[in-house]
């Protein structure tokens, strides 16, 4: 595969995840009924834990979608590997977002 090639499957994908990026944000700014969304929409632990939960999950997936990609398509690698991916980026999750959770409690408290 030309270095070209690869450049160009990276410029790419970069493209597409800072445009699903932006998306999402203009969505969340956005109220259903057309006008800017106030900020009291929704607070508390509740909604933190949803919006954390929801980023975790969709971190994870937007991370196996680009390892299955590339690994797979670009780099010829075999379905083992994108195996091992899949279940040590869960495994990351899985200590990351309770140690996050951890220090988001202990800011609260602080502040």
């Amino acid at each position: 595969m030309s270095p070209v090639l690869d450049l160009v499957v990276m410029l790419t994908a970069y493209l597409l995840v800072m445009g699903y990026l932006a998306i999402g944000v203009r969505t969340l700014l956005r109220d259903p009924n057309g006008g800017p969304r106030r900020r009291s929409d929704r607070r508390g632990w509740p909604e933190l834990l949803r919006q954390v939960a929801v980023t975790a999950v969709g971190g994870h997936v937007l991370l196996l979608v680009v390892v299955a990609a590339y690994y797979v398509a670009v780099a010829h690698h075999d379905m083992e590997f994108v195996l091992g991916a899949v279940t040590g980026t869960a495994s990351l999750t899985g200590v990351a977002l309770p140690l996050l959770l951890a220090l988001m409690w202990l800011t609260h408290r602080r502040g």
